[in-house]
């Protein structure tokens, strides 16, 4: 008996490997154990277990059969190719050289078949279970009842089963390549295949299984080439720079490829016979698979190139126009863009209409409150500890109040662990005591105090908390039953709470007492694992790496575990299968705070659709300050198909089809038991009353209906008439979007005031205004509407508009004397409005202290009509501004724009005028006020600077009458307004900006 070539190994190290080994695997089983245990855990809380239990299976049923599969058909290749090993082999230098590799592998072959299976069959398992998703469409995906423009196949076909084919057809590749390197490994081993000596090479069973791999290979290719003529309506065209199949493609390359895939068969076949049935050498295979090299470059290579270049691009206006066409009806079907209103708006008037000041559709619903700048003045008057906190961005909401509906800006006061002091971090006080926010603080955004502050109508934490909070009204006007916040988007990842006591004592921070003191509570909810068992705290202790689940006092036989609370993990963790909006907002519904997120149903494969990365579309200047950045997902479908809800008490999630036709929807649905996503049906009509617009869907079809508005393909290619987006009006060199902004107006075709989300867009390379896109919804179904301006408008845009505003000479000055010294100025939204027949541009001013813990005011009103710069003011409020306009608007000869357009002042007189009497004293009067306010701004004194301002106020108003007096033509900075309102009182009334 020859022995083993290799050493034995020592029991104790067999012992040490396999000891080594079971460590290994015990704790890899265990973390996964307990991952998915929990995760069954948290599934059962929410009541959505089918996702668990079919993702799971799905991936296990995927990785057994893909990899049990590979493994077997690899492990049944290197068997067959010993198993026909030649007994007898010729001795050669060679051979000889073999032979120790041999005496290696023959006393443990079946050991090293198995184990070399298994660990390719592992890897292709673990690859094959990431395509859950895609099996599952495949397996549950219907019709879309759309036929491509090509083959008449339906757009089904591409979404759900084109993709697993594919992924399929890439397995069965892998597989043959790696049989056939691994059979000819063992045929070369055992002298089936040998390099030297005298006579064949290979042996007739070397030849006959290797030739076979080999014409498994090529049919797979004809296969291959078959899904790539309907993978061609995917790519991209290169020369009408458009996604689908152009000219060349339908006409070169399709055709090359069907005749490809008949010469793979035939090189199949001829493999076959030409190796084993007839020359039994491997020439003629040699030379059929060097023709099918040759024909793939020939006929699937020159000669589409040759008809792109010598036919398509001398008259490519003309031959991509099909094609173009096609490219333009897929996207605008694909993403939801082909039922767009498009209106001319003819925007002629240039003078400000006197029914401005009369307006209550339009001006009396002008949003003022920027959700962006407020944050900061929501924290400071509402904040009442240090820990709470409102989020870098606040949201848009309506609310009907008193029989009236008009928009809202609305915030949650959350808990922000990371604004706990050291004494508070602890763990029981960060995971035990301070559990919960409070309350949903809002406030009218069309309606501030004297000081600028927003008039606070709910979130109250109590009378003497509202006592301090300035400007608010007597009771709460948007009031919630259950204003505790458990699940909120401040929330991250490792931010837990145990809620659930023993005995009497509560001992959850709840909010501030109107003696000064604290109020307790203890939550009662259904959120919430239960972990009163020891198993339960010993598991838990695992998953967090925490002693204090097992050691700490304040976790009882009652206690429960809160956990994933921001609801936007919640959904995706619910609804793996979304993609949901970046932007999830608060409402209060029935009395609950319930946060809404917006769920998206996404494909990639639609043909002739244009493909789009939502990261790169949806990026604007928010992005990332209060809204979360999108993956880098490539798509070419969108639908808005899910609104999901999560309860801030409770953590309830819901989803509920909002889309109720999208096959994609249909098909997820029906993959976890049908009764995932409750039907449209279902909604209460309470909350429906609260769904927007989702902004990053809007921000993808804005950006395409930049381009995709124009449906001619000969004006399409040529691109003369496409728009862009315009970057922030503040801040143009940063090379960020203008984000949209949600209003409650009415736009010109309109019925009546609509809560929708807005964009002006600017033709592509210039500044002026040429549309402004919204969306709504009518009837509960969504309505992109398009408000196109002339080519040759004279209406400028956000970026120009800001420009003529704040560089007009008198508003320049003005916006200098609040920038001065210790504060600085900050611009809200700019808003575009179409009325009568022109355009209102409306920017709210806000001044901000640079002393410590400062906040915004809103203290002055940007306002233009017509063409940007002919009539600009900078009012106290709107209502002032629009006062303004109009008068600017009757002094205006025959319509015709002031003598100040555009911002310039009249040259100053050589001689200039002496001031007498009155009025020398008025501008005495003034001078000294704007000494005092420097003198306030550097003291850093906010209570002397308000005295300050409104002593400039008075003067200027008492130079103005003077000036009247004295002159009484209008003076050229009559369409300015003092720099400052008076600050109010805490018990002052709210004064309403329009």
């Amino acid at each position: 008996m020859r022995s083993s070539p290799l050493p034995r190994m020592s029991r104790r190290g067999r012992v040490t490997i396999g000891v080594l080994i079971g460590v290994f695997v015990l704790f890899t089983l265990l973390g996964w154990g307990v991952n998915a245990w929990t995760d069954w855990l948290w599934f059962e809380e929410v009541r959505y277990t089918q996702v668990f239990t079919g993702v799971l299976a799905t991936r296990l049923l995927l990785f057994l059969v893909i990899g049990l599969g590979m493994a077997v058909i690899i492990a049944g290749n290197l068997w067959l190719a010993h198993r026909v090993r030649p007994q007898l082999r010729p001795h050669s230098a060679e051979q000889a050289t073999l032979e120790r590799y041999r005496m290696l592998l023959s006393p443990r072959l079946g050991t090293w078949i198995a184990l070399t299976s298994a660990v390719i069959g592992l890897f292709a398992g673990l690859s094959a279970q990431s395509r859950w998703s895609q099996w599952l469409l495949f397996r549950n995906g219907g019709s879309f009842g759309v036929k491509d423009p090509e083959f008449g196949v339906d757009v089904g076909f591409y979404v759900f089963q084109l993709p697993f084919w594919r992924y399929l057809l890439g397995v069965g590749f892998t597989t043959v390549v790696l049989a056939l390197l691994g059979a000819l490994a063992v045929h070369y081993i055992f002298g089936g295949v040998r390099l030297q000596g005298v006579g064949d090479r290979m042996t007739n069973a070397a030849r006959a299984h290797l030739s076979s791999l080999v014409a498994v290979f090529v049919l797979l290719k004809a296969i291959a080439y078959v899904l790539d003529q309907r993978a061609m309506l995917l790519e991209y065209n290169e020369g009408a720079k458009l996604y689908g199949a152009g000219y060349a493609d339908i006409n070169a390359l399709l055709p090359a490829k069907e005749i490809l895939a008949w010469i793979a068969v035939v090189v199949a076949l001829a493999i076959i016979v030409f190796s084993n049935a007839w020359m039994r050498n491997l020439v003629w295979p040699g030379i059929a698979l060097a023709l099918l090299g040759v024909s793939a470059v020939a006929i699937g290579g020159i000669y589409p190139w040759a008809v792109q270049t010598f036919e398509v691009k001398p008259s490519a206006r003309d031959k991509e126009a099909p094609y173009i066409e096609r490219s333009i009806k897929a996207t605008r079907a694909a993403f939801g863009l082909a039922d767009t209103k498009s209106k001319g708006y003819a925007a002629n008037n240039l003078v400000p209409p006197a029914n401005l000041a009369t307006d209550t559709s339009v001006v009396q619903n002008v949003r003022l409150l920027d959700p962006q700048l407020v944050s900061e003045t929501y924290t400071q008057l509402q904040q009442v500890r240090g820990f709470y906190d409102f989020g870098p961005k606040l949201d848009i909401d309506r609310y009907a109040v008193s029989g009236k509906t008009s928009d809202y800006v609305v915030g949650v006061r959350e808990i922000n662990y990371g604004e706990l002091t050291p004494q508070q971090s602890n763990w029981i006080n960060r995971h035990t005591v301070y559990t919960h926010g409070y309350g949903l603080v809002a406030a009218p955004a069309n309606q501030v105090c004297g000081n600028g502050t927003p008039y606070f109508v709910s979130g109250f934490l109590g009378e003497a908390a509202k006592e301090t909070q300035g400007c608010s009204s007597p009771s709460e006007q948007i009031p919630a039953q259950q204003p505790r916040i458990y699940y909120g988007e401040r929330m991250e990842a490792d931010d837990y709470a145990i809620v659930g006591q023993t005995g009497d004592r509560d001992v959850e921070f709840d909010r501030p007492t109107s003696t000064g003191g604290e109020q307790y509570y203890t939550y009662t909810g259904e959120g919430g694992v239960e972990i009163g068992s020891f198993p339960r705290r010993l598991l838990y202790a695992i998953k967090e790496q925490e002693s204090n689940f097992l050691l700490s006092e304040a976790v009882n036989d009652k206690s429960k575990l809160l956990y994933v609370r921001n609801p936007r993990d919640r959904v995706e963790k619910v609804a793996p299968f979304l993609t949901l909006d970046g932007d999830p907002y608060p409402a209060v519904v029935n009395g609950r705070v319930l946060w809404i997120v917006d769920g998206y149903t996404t494909a990639a494969t639609y043909p002739y659709a244009e493909r789009v990365n939502l990261q790169a579309e949806t990026a604007d200047e928010l992005t990332g300050r209060g809204t979360f950045q999108l993956a880098r997902e490539n798509v070419n479908y969108i639908r808005n198909s899910v609104k999901a809800t999560v309860d801030a008490y409770d953590g309830t999630v819901k989803l509920y089809a909002f889309d109720d036709s999208d096959p994609v929807l249909k098909a997820w649905n029906k993959a976890f038991g049908g009764e995932l996503v409750l039907p449209k049906g279902d909604i209460p009509p309470e909350l429906a009353e609260h769904f927007r617009y989702p902004a990053d869907m809007f921000k993808v079809q804005r950006n395409l209906l930049a381009r995709f508005h124009v449906t001619d393909p000969g004006d399409f290619y040529s691109g003369q008439d496409f728009w862009q987006v315009p970057n922030a009006p503040d801040a143009p060199d940063g090379g960020v979007k203008q984000p949209p902004y949600y209003l409650f107006t009415q736009f010109p075709g309109q019925e009546g005031p609509r809560f929708q989300l807005t964009s002006a867009v600017t033709p592509n390379r210039r500044e002026n205004l040429a549309a402004l896109i919204s969306g709504s919804y009518v009837n509960g179904r969504p309505q992109l509407e398009v408000l196109e301006l002339p080519d040759q408008t004279r209406i400028s845009g956000p970026v120009q508009v800001h420009q003529q505003m704040t560089n007009n000479g008198d508003i320049r000055q003005q916006l200098n004397l609040l920038s001065s010294g210790q504060s600085q100025v900050q611009y809200g939204n700019l808003l575009s409005l179409p009325f009568g027949d022109g355009m209102l541009y409306v920017e709210p001013v806000y001044v901000k202290s640079n002393s410590q813990n400062a906040f915004p005011q809103l203290q002055r009103v940007l306002l233009s009509y017509g063409d940007g710069g002919s009539y600009v003011v900078l009012a106290n409020n709107l209502s002032d501004g629009i006062k303004q306009l109009v008068e600017q608007g009757k002094r205006a000869p025959g319509g015709a724009p002031p003598p100040s357009s555009g911002g310039t002042n009249p040259p100053p007189s050589a001689n200039p005028p002496v001031l007498n009497g009155e009025l020398a004293q008025a501008a005495g009067r003034v001078q000294s006020a704007i000494t005092e306010v420097k003198a306030a701004q550097a003291s850093g004194d906010f209570e002397r600077y308000g005295r300050a301002l409104k002593a400039l106020d008075e003067a200027m108003a008492a130079f103005q009458e003077a000036q009247t007096a004295a002159n009484p033509s209008p003076a050229p900075g009559a369409s300015g307004s003092p720099p400052a309102s008076p600050p109010a009182s805490p018990s002052s009334s709210p004064t309403p900006n329009g």
